[in-house]
Order: structure tokens, then sequence, then C-alpha cells
């Protein structure tokens, strides 16, 4: 939707101005220690929603396929034939993009420069989001292969590029890249008993203190001595698989600066909005881990039930919803007295959830199902809607009226209306696309695609 110029006022169309002209002057580099900017159009915005095809079920509600190989029947152990033994097969769709040449293969590049001020600018003027159209504004390539993109407050994203490259990137809203952070770390360095040697870690999710100083990082594995039994995406707490960690970054420094041992296969990380806790779901070990901030230690594990994955926190934090993508159901927890409930019956493999502003609502993507749930929490009444193949990761936006969805294995981005649950638009990206996050700073959207692409888009 374009501005009414017609209306508007001689400095609101020099401001417009102003930004074309400095969106204008973005400069475009490539390298193996700067993002590619790669030259992107909008997609077709009427183009047709992939439907499920049949026998090509994207994990089954007992037998949950996720993170370390994403494909059915690849198995998220060692290869084999790597040097150190620690990566994963790269292979049907998981690989690095052709060509591409790993340069930095420990990705121990020093920051570039200083992270930008924590400021926030206000959202572009214009429509509620629903009457806002979606395009593709640049791609950012490079030596990543992310697994998921989280903005900040002060507008940082922190790109997860998990054990395909050991590392996490960080860019700044003029989509520089301002840091590569190694997963390496010594645990004596951080006061952790254990070897006195160099681990190496498995980024797979990243959740941002709501001052933004700084981002818990979630670690699928870790390896080195002392770790020998990598968890896989089909375990359970009887497996014996080992524990993992959670890094803190330092978003001053762009270091890690504290090291936290957490369950078996951590995945989703969320912090409390009044910023006191860390929430950590264990996908092997069933179970979530409890860190205190304050100490930087995690002070309690609570049983969930089969493969926890997304949570939600209500605005006041004292309560956590969690999708146990292993069932059909969506575990409701009392932060504050530990009891717990369920939603249950919701769809087959819920895997993120996001609340509405208000805190009435919540949305559940269900990736077996193709769909997108909307959940009243005071009748509890469900309403669905297909996005396409294997919905994954989803956010929403600053006014609560729309979500935007990524749609694993139809490589697509869906925008749908929260108050009738219709596909507003799809628009194609990079292949295997499995994070997205909104900037509410300035209602931007980036994608992360496992083929090593990040796409931002503008809503306007």
């Amino acid at each position: 939707m374009r501005p009414d110029l017609s209306s508007m006022t001689l400095p609101g169309l020099l401001s417009l101005l102003a930004v074309a002209v400095v969106a204008g002057a973005i400069v475009l580099s490539s390298g193996a220690q700067e993002p590619v900017l790669l030259t992107a159009t909008a997609p077709d915005q009427g183009a047709a929603l992939a439907d499920p095809a049949p026998g090509e079920d994207t994990g089954d509600a007992t037998e949950p396929l996720e993170d370390a190989g994403e494909v059915a029947g690849q198995d998220p152990q060692s290869d084999p034939g790597s040097e150190d033994g620690d990566d994963p097969p790269t292979e049907d769709g998981d690989a690095p993009p052709a060509g591409e040449t790993d340069t930095d293969p420990d990705g121990d590049d020093p920051p570039t420069q200083d992270p930008p001020a924590p400021t926030t600018p206000a959202l572009p003027p214009g429509p509620p989001t629903d009457e806002r159209t979606l395009e593709v504004r640049t791609e950012i390539g490079g030596n990543i292969s992310p697994k998921s993109v989280v903005s900040s407050p002060g507008g940082l994203f922190l790109a997860q590029n998990m054990m395909y490259r050991h590392t996490v990137t960080v860019y700044d809203r003029s989509y520089e890249l301002l840091a590569t952070i190694p997963d390496t770390v010594n645990p004596r360095e951080f006061g952790l008993d254990g070897p006195d040697a160099e681990l190496r870690g498995a980024p797979v999710e990243a959740a941002f203190t709501p001052d933004g100083r700084y981002a818990y990082v979630s670690n699928y594995a870790m390896y080195g001595p002392g770790y020998d039994r990598e968890g896989t995406d089909t375990c359970s707490p009887e497996d014996g698989y080992d524990d993992s960690t959670v890094y803190r970054l330092d978003l001053e420094t762009l270091a890690i600066d504290q090291v936290i041992p957490v369950g078996s296969v951590p995945k989703y990380v969320a912090v409390t909005p009044d910023g006191s806790r860390v929430l950590v779901t264990n996908w092997c070990s069933y179970d979530l881990s409890i860190i205190d901030v304050a100490t930087g230690t995690e002070v309690d594990r609570v049983e969930l039930g089969r493969y926890p994955r997304g949570i939600a926190v209500t605005s006041d934090s004292s309560t956590a919803y969690i999708a146990l993508m292993g069932t059909y159901d969506i575990l409701v927890l009392d932060l504050e007295d530990g009891s717990s409930d369920r939603l249950t019956g919701i769809g087959r493999g819920p895997r993120d959830l996001v609340l509405s502003p208000d805190d009435r609502t919540l949305y559940a993507t269900i990736n077996s199902d193709g769909v997108v749930a909307r959940i009243d929490l005071a009748t509890q009444e469900v309403v669905t809607t297909a996005t396409g193949r294997a919905p994954r990761s989803m956010d929403i936006a600053a006014d609560g009226r729309s979500l935007y969805v990524v749609n694993y294995l139809g490589d697509t981005v869906s925008k749908v209306r929260t108050s009738d649950m219709s596909v507003l638009q799809t628009l194609d990206v990079a292949d295997k696309p499995i994070g997205i996050t909104y900037d509410r700073g300035t209602g931007q959207v980036w994608v992360a695609s496992y083929s090593g692409v990040l796409t931002v888009m503008d809503d306007r």
C-alpha cells in the first residue's frame, strides 16, 4: 500500500525523499568477511499455495523430524568424512550453496565494527499491516547457513548458523555484517567444570533481553572432549544423550560472556518480558530449563512431554505456552507456582508459538498438518488456515494484525491476516526457509533459509 502523497505535509515528503536517497546509496559488497547483497525482485503476488503432496508428510506426531537434518531419513550424526568429525552430512537441500567456499571454517573472524546505538525508529507511516503489501527488498548471502534469525529492540539481527558454520552472524538495519561470532568456548574460562579444552557448539535459536543488551543462544549439541553422545531428532530421555548449553552474547562486545549448562538438545529459547528468566525447551530430555538471569545458572528443570519446541510468554511473565511437537497439544505452564495444564487436540506437530499483543490469542504453526492455528484463550476455539508445506517459524506484526510464516518445504513466506486467518500473500524465497523475524522498529521482515540466504522484505 503506497502512502497518499497528496495528504502529506512538506516535512513528511522531505522525510520520504531522504529515505529514498539513503536507500539508493547502499553499496553492495561481497567477500568472505562481508555479507553479499544479492539483487532480488518481488515475486508474483498472486502465486498459488502449494498443497502438501500425498505421501510427503513433514513429520509424524510420533516421529517428528527437526533441526539436525531437516530431511526424512537423514541421520544427524557426525559425517565420518569430515575432518573435525562434528559436521552432519550436508545433503538434500541442507548443503551450502553450490560453489560456496568456506574461507573461515572456524568462524573466528573478529567483529568488523562496533554495534549501533540501541535506537528504535518509529514505524513507517501508513495503514495497518494487514492493509500493506509485503515485497522483497534484498537478499544477503555469504558464509552462512542460517537456522534462525531474530531482531533486537535496537536494530541488531542475529543469524544462528548451527553446526554447518559453527557461528552466529550479526547484522544491522543497513544489512552490514558487524561480526561473525564463533561457537568455540573453553568451559574453564566460564567457571564451569570439565576439560580444559576448546569445545564447539551448534547454534539453533536466540532471544534478546528486553533492553537488547544480551542475547541467549541455544546449542543443539556440544562437540569436543567429554561429549561423545550427540542427540538426534528422534530421541527420548532414556537414550542418555549428552546435555548441552546456552550461550549468552554480550551485544556491546559481540562475544560470548556466559556458558550455561541445560538439557539434551536445547531448541527454542525465550526471555521473559520482565527480563528475570530464560526458558529453554530441551528436545531430547523432554523438559524445560529455567535460567535465572541474575546468576546465569539453571535454577529449575520442568518435565514437559514429547519433543518440546516453541515458547510464548505472556506480557506479565506469569504464563508460558510451550508447543509439544511430538503430540497434538500445547502445554500451559504457570511460571509462578509451577502448575501446568494443556490445550489439547490443537493439531499434529505444533512447532512455533506467538501471542497477540493483548495476550488473548495464541497462534501456532502446525508443522505436520501444513496449517497455522488461531486459538482463542478464553473459549479455546481453534481456527486454522493452510499456508503451505511444513509451516515452521512465524512472527507477528507490532499491531497484531498480521502473521508472517515460513513454509519450509514450499520455499515460501505467507502473510496471514489475524482477524479472519486469510492468507493475504505468498511469496517465493530461497530454498528451505526455516526462520523469520519481524523488526518492530522498521516493519521489515527477515527470513533465514538453510540454503545460505537471508531475505529482507518491506511491508508497506
